[in-house]
């Protein structure tokens, strides 16, 4: 029996009285990609993407670890709701609109001692002051680098477009603004080099592309060393207290963290290890959270039919972003249909030994995303469930 019939063996058993569709993490690999994302850290703090994992417990669960410290959530709301649910270090790494929540934050101690804010640009800081409603809390702020690559005199851009922050000086002097102005704190600096964490360096099938990403992400790395450290030194000179830089992300730990200037790694997909981070060299994870289909029709040789299973990830559109037939090995989707809303048609030779009601094990494109479709993670160990824990939505939130 191969390792991964080994797994759906288990996953199976601990599942025997659940109806599908069902999600589940396996806290042993879940626990040992905890393992390996600190042993990449080389010593320096882990920050949890929150929107990587959308479930407290789990986030609980990875923070009780020495190592990891702070959580980087993805919109205000979220974090004042995990700043009144006990966590005490929340970096909001996306700048908000959100004026309702701006207001309790800076009418709230708790919150504002709490909660550091994400901005690029001074017109943010008007739409916070604007939104205050009489708080005189002061934010703590975080400057965001854009970390893109620009080649050929900035006509060619490698990277995502977040945000107008790019040199040494712009940084600087968005830090003087703050600093001038009364009821906010710059604390902090983020870098999210999405083009090398993000990106797969090692494709199937595709040797050249591969070898022009590791081209692209190696040079990426030393542009961006260089110049964070020189942003780093720019903005210390205005703010001596800074308390943290931020960097990285799942798929480039080990490399940010070898930067001096960074002091924190922000990581969370790497928790839960979905297909996208099947295509690195950098790295081996082991699949922790799954979520598992009914078989509902046999409509002939070779081919059965799930219900549901047509969650898409975020991003641009692709086969990449369908989830991945994973338990048993050698289904794949009808390529005339795909992943589909209400109903998905499966193929290859594993389908004539499956029975109506059998569950097939998916692994979805993107960590948290899957989240937003189940209201709670059954968690196993070994061949059992030992608890099972709400989601976000489970808890009746949904952020975006």
């Amino acid at each position: 029996m191969t390792a991964r019939a080994a797994d759906r063996a288990r996953y199976d058993r601990a599942t025997a009285h659940l109806d599908a569709p069902v999600a589940i993490v396996d806290l042993e690999a879940f626990d040992a990609n905890a393992d390996d994302l600190l042993r990449r850290a080389g010593g320096k703090p882990i920050r949890i993407a929150s929107k990587s994992v959308r479930c407290r417990a789990l986030l609980e669960r990875a923070l009780a670890r020495d190592g990891f410290a702070g959580l980087m959530s993805f919109t205000l709301a979220e974090s004042l709701w995990l700043a009144r649910s006990g966590f005490e270090d929340v970096l909001l790494a996306y700048p908000s609109a959100d004026r309702a929540r701006y207001a309790e934050l800076t009418a709230d101690p708790k919150l504002a001692a709490a909660v550091t804010v994400m901005i690029d640009d001074p017109a943010q800081l008007d739409l916070i002051d604007a939104a205050r409603d009489g708080g005189r809390e002061v934010v703590r702020v975080c400057l965001e680098l854009d970390t893109s690559l620009k080649l050929i005199g900035g006509r060619v851009r490698v990277g995502a477009r977040r945000s107008p922050l790019h040199s040494p000086a712009q940084v600087a002097d968005l830090a003087r603004a703050v600093a001038r102005r009364p009821g906010f704190e710059v604390v902090g600096i983020m870098a999210y080099e999405g083009h090398v964490a993000g990106v797969g360096d090692a494709v199937a099938g595709r040797p050249l592309r591969s070898r022009a990403v590791r081209l692209m992400q190696a040079a990426a790395r030393r542009e961006l060393a260089e110049r964070r450290a020189a942003v780093v030194r720019a903005v210390r000179a205005v703010v001596p207290g800074l308390e943290f830089v931020n960097g990285g992300g799942t798929g480039s730990v080990q490399h940010t963290a070898a930067e001096e200037a960074v002091t924190e790694i922000a990581a969370g997909s790497g928790l839960y290890v979905p297909r996208l981070f099947d295509n690195y060299t950098s790295f081996r994870g082991r699949p922790a959270a799954l979520f598992a289909q009914p078989v509902v029709r046999r409509p002939g040789v070779g081919v059965v039919t799930v219900l549901g299973g047509g969650y898409p990830a975020s991003g641009a559109a692709g086969r990449d972003r369908l989830p991945v037939p994973y338990l048993p090995e050698g289904l794949c989707y009808d390529p005339q249909e795909g992943a589909g809303e209400v109903q998905t048609p499966l193929l290859g030779t594993p389908a004539d030994d499956l029975l109506i009601g059998d569950k097939v094990w998916f692994r979805h494109a993107k960590a948290g995303e899957l989240c937003e479709r189940f209201d709670t993670l059954h968690l196993v160990e070994g061949d059992a469930v030992t608890a099972t824990v709400p989601t976000y939505r489970g808890e009746g939130h949904a952020f975006l």
